[in-house]
């Protein structure tokens, strides 16, 4: 199998096992992001854990950037290019963290009372690593595509929007 951009839903039945599973995911090889969404009996929704690789760093190298163009205008250049480098990084970053969080709003429907589900987003270049992480948790496993994924993201904001208007 080549290197595959995926998403993974491992569903659990007992949140412990799956926050066990996330505490190994986060260390798959091509791992972007993890997080757990989970439901209570009463059926209220919580995500308790999440990682993004590498979250925070855009935002550090868009103040380094602008910090080094601004560099031209002097030490008041410097202090306003940083600043004005990391505030459009921190944007771009937030504006991903949304998407993100559009496709974990999406999967809530998934987790029923009681229950829990992984969601990693990696590059595997072998199935093998995330199949044993669900096979010895217990989980059951489902593997979309980075680009099925996003579909059934844009239909359900799509199906939202049409909700939404009168």
């Amino acid at each position: 199998m080549a290197d595959t951009h995926h998403v993974l839903l491992v569903s659990f039945t007992d949140p412990s096992r799956c926050r066990a599973a996330y505490e190994e995911a986060v260390s798959l090889p091509g791992l972007r992001q993890a997080a757990v969404l989970e439901r209570s009996a009463e059926g209220l929704l919580d995500v308790p854990d999440n990682h993004v690789r590498g979250a925070g760093v855009p935002t550090v190298g868009g103040g380094v950037v602008g910090g080094l163009v601004g560099l031209l205008g002097g030490p008041i250049g410097v202090l306003f290019g940083s600043a004005a480098g990391a505030a459009l990084a921190n944007a771009a970053e937030n504006r991903q963290l949304i998407e993100d969080g559009a496709g974990l709003i999406m999967l809530s429907s998934r987790v029923e009372d009681g229950a829990a589900l992984l969601v990693v987003d990696l590059h595997e270049a072998s199935p093998e690593p995330a199949d044993e992480l669900a096979r010895r948790h217990g989980g059951a496993l489902q593997r979309l595509t980075a680009k099925e994924f996003a579909a059934q993201v844009d239909a359900a904001e799509r199906a939202a929007e049409r909700t939404d208007t009168p």
